[in-house]
């Protein structure tokens, strides 16, 4: 009977080992999860926790215009930035800038966005402790602005990769 409760015992450790161990943040698996899907225009906040929860991330999510037929995803992080209608950030936890940068070019160019860069508009603020600022234009309406950085979170700090699609051009001429 001992062994077997042991047994049991050794089993359910190993199970749960495993499990935190899926559920560890790793700054690649979280960047690759950010640059496979932030940038894809069908994304949605049920999508974003699919598809980027598994990787361990903090997500903050919203897209109040979607380009699909799916219902907005509204704002429930932070605050909307003003201007955009789309956001999506992930965070993972320490500082780790060199793979944040590495996996923000990577979707940039899966995307075809590297070769776009244009100027950050006037009026757009960097978000707190961003280190890298820029923009792409996803078409001639509309911009892409992104930012990589890093913050307090908790006792520690968090590392950022955001994504924010600003409202279109077209509309803050009028």
């Amino acid at each position: 009977m001992f062994a077997a409760s042991s047994s049991v015992t050794v089993c359910l450790i190993a199970a749960l080992a495993a499990g935190s161990a899926v559920a560890a943040q790793d700054a690649a698996t979280v960047g690759k999860a950010f640059a496979d899907n932030c940038f894809s225009p069908y994304l949605t906040a049920e999508k974003a926790r699919a598809k980027v929860g598994p990787s361990g991330a903090r997500i903050d999510f919203y897209d109040l215009r979607p380009l699909s037929s799916v219902a907005p995803s509204p704002v429930t992080g932070r605050e909307m930035t003003p201007g955009t209608d789309r956001r999506c950030e992930v965070a993972f936890e320490g500082s780790d800038i060199a793979t944040a940068a590495e996996w923000l070019s990577i979707g940039l160019e899966q995307e075809g966005l590297a070769s776009r860069a244009t100027d950050v508009p006037a009026g757009f603020s960097m978000q707190e402790g961003a280190i890298e600022f820029g923009a792409a234009k996803l078409n001639p309406d509309r911009i892409a602005v992104v930012q990589i950085g890093v913050r307090s979170y908790g006792a520690g700090q968090e590392t950022f990769i955001n994504v924010e699609r600003l409202i279109p051009l077209s509309e803050t001429k009028r």
